[in-house]
């Protein structure tokens, strides 16, 4: 049965038809959104901001700043915000975009053309301009030619092959000083951010080979301890939670300097546990669960007792009423009023920015200079370049809840952020 959303779609060759259609329209529209790019870039010139730079001093204002590789134009720093904001992304992702069109239409311009021309798909040709960003003009130039006759027939490993190639040709030095640099590319991840509900997360990393054989044997070792302890978990187990008692004993290691050297006291483990409770919380439907603050998921409290359990030292800290209102007359704010600002709205306030609010600034709505007070209801977290640009462009908002946003951007959009969602408004709010 043909469905209602698909037209004239009741055979199977009709529906592939309607499809291959669809993706053509879709890949048409990202070269426009790459085409608008381009124009935005060029209606915010660096000569719309030279004016406003500092010569000396701390800088705040804003500033033109590059975006893409050597000899593209330089673009006002704030204006890829608006852009991101129309489209429904972060200011980093609307960054990238424009930053790659500026690559392709400047550095790449064979390889520009053939997605203008519907011959490269626009995600590809993306790719190939982050890759080519950090090499001189020159070096970009020698991949776009050699690129552009066969880039429907390599893969992105031979692409990077030739990315390669070009900068040890054109740029030696910089190959050298990347190679020297490389162990800058060494990590170590462990994805707090992503906890699964279960209370276990994701770990990853780059090392040394020598590190890694190390770190490797130590948890190997771990691992068979448990087993000789009479752990009967598989080995898999058994090595993760190796690797956690091998970071507690790091972090429980007191040395003390003695006359015959140094001794090892180990401490508590200690969990905080931030109680926070305001009338929406209070609620038996929640019963069961916990919220981790740091990494924003959500665990278990069969999760939280265990982590508690043993000898862990657990500190209950004072609890901060989200509802309550607080006010202070001076224009710094105090402690108590920064922890229920950030507790209200976890992330910065501005739209689509998931930058933790513990490491945004606190600002003032309303301007303090301008009558605005101190308090619960005009304070919100901003990440300092979005907390730059409400300062000295024609962003503005007004914080309308304890955790929802109504912004206004330089050109009339309006969006609104509310519990960590934005949304965009199809037409300005009342006056009222």
């Amino acid at each position: 049965m043909a469905s209602p959303e698909l037209p004239d779609c009741d055979t199977p060759a009709a529906v592939l038809a309607f499809a291959q259609e669809q993706r053509a329209a879709v890949q048409r529209g990202e070269v426009l959104i790459l085409e608008a790019a381009l124009v935005w870039a060029a209606m915010h010139p660096e000569e719309s901001v030279a004016d406003a730079a500092p010569t000396t001093g701390l800088v705040f204002g804003e500033l033109a700043v590059p975006l893409a590789g050597e000899g593209t134009p330089l673009v006002a720093e704030f204006a890829p915000m608006e852009l991101g904001a129309a489209l429904g992304m972060s200011t980093d992702a609307a960054r990238s975009l424009v930053g790659d069109a500026l690559e392709l239409a400047h550095r790449l311009k064979r390889t520009w053309a053939l997605v203008r021309a519907g011959e490269m798909p626009a995600w590809k040709a993306r790719r190939v301009a982050q890759l080519t960003t950090t090499l001189p003009l020159a070096g970009a130039e020698y991949v776009d030619r050699q690129l552009a006759p066969v880039v429907g027939k390599i893969g992105f490993a031979a692409i990077g092959r030739l990315v390669e190639h070009a900068r040890v040709t054109f740029d030696p030095e910089g190959a050298e000083k990347q190679r020297r640099q490389a162990a800058d590319g060494r990590r170590f991840d462990v994805h707090t951010e992503a906890a699964d509900f279960d209370g276990t997360v994701q770990v990853e990393g780059t090392l040394d080979l020598a590190d890694a054989l190390d770190l490797d044997a130590a948890i190997r070792q771990g691992a068979q301890e448990l087993a000789a302890l009479g752990s009967a978990e598989p080995l898999d187990v058994r090595r993760s939670r190796a690797a956690g008692e091998l970071a507690r004993r790091q972090l429980t290691l007191d040395l003390m300097t003695e006359a015959g050297g140094t001794a090892a006291v180990a401490k508590p483990r200690q969990v905080v546990i931030h109680v926070h409770l305001s009338h929406a919380a209070i609620s038996r439907d929640e019963a069961g669960i916990a919220r981790v603050e740091e990494t924003r998921s959500i665990v278990s409290t069969d999760q939280v007792r265990d982590w508690c359990t043993g000898d862990a030292q657990v500190v209950i800290k004072p609890v901060i009423d989200l509802d309550a209102h607080h006010h202070t007359d001076a224009y710094a704010v105090p402690d108590r009023l920064v922890e229920q600002t950030r507790l209200a709205q976890p992330t910065c306030a501005f739209p689509w920015c998931e930058r933790p609010a513990r490491r945004c600034d606190t600002d003032h709505v309303v301007a303090h200079g301008d009558g605005g007070p101190t308090c619960s209801c005009n304070l919100a977290p901003l990440c300092r370049r979005h907390h730059r640009a409400k300062t000295h462009t024609g962003w503005t908002y007004d914080k309308t809840e304890p955790a929802t946003y109504l912004w206004r951007s330089p050109h009339g959009l309006h969006l609104v952020k509310s519990d960590g969602t934005t949304r965009l408004l199809t037409a300005h709010p009342p006056d009222a």
